[in-house]
């Protein structure tokens, strides 16, 4: 009895492993349009109606790249990159899903992105992503805007800004 349950789970994880594999191929069309989506990202970052959590979020994710520390180092083949994917991938998807939906429509119309084909892509990515993934993830524009409403409270803002850019306040 419990080797036929064995065979069941392992022939399901099986399937699931080809099921990945396809879902994976169906990413293609949709990474294709890579740069045009860039675009969008872009619009959206220097808006000045896009929260400023949402974008925090991106420069984590691209801080993430940056300073070269992996959870799965590079030096693994195939495994060492896909850390970076699933960071950018996580970031980009969340940058997308805080964006207030007027705004969204209007950059989407200007940049020509038919917002039906754009929701079908989005949701060919959330089916990758695995959902207690996204689920921890999707608090980090939250607490992320917390942190800045603490140093407002503070005011701390304007002191950590004139240290960032070197500014002279005493002037």
């Amino acid at each position: 009895m419990a080797r036929s349950s064995a065979k069941r789970r392992r022939g399901s994880r099986g399937r699931s492993g080809v099921g990945r594999a396809l879902k994976l191929l169906a990413f293609l069309p949709v990474a294709s349009r890579i740069p045009t989506y860039a675009r969008l990202i872009t619009a959206l970052v220097l808006d000045d109606r896009m929260p400023a959590g949402r974008k925090a979020l991106l420069a984590g994710a691209a801080g993430y790249l940056v300073i070269g520390r992996d959870v799965i180092p590079d030096s693994f083949p195939i495994l060492g990159g896909i850390d970076d994917l699933v960071v950018v991938v996580l970031a980009v998807d969340l940058f997308l899903e805080g964006a207030p939906d007027d705004l969204l429509d209007e950059k989407l119309g200007e940049l020509g992105i038919d917002r039906d084909s754009f929701d079908r892509d989005i949701a060919q990515i959330r089916r990758l992503t695995p959902g207690p993934v996204r689920r921890t993830i999707r608090r980090v524009p939250d607490l992320v805007g917390g942190a800045g409403d603490v140093l407002k409270q503070l005011g701390l803002g304007p002191r950590m800004r004139a240290w960032i850019t070197k500014e002279d306040r005493s002037a």
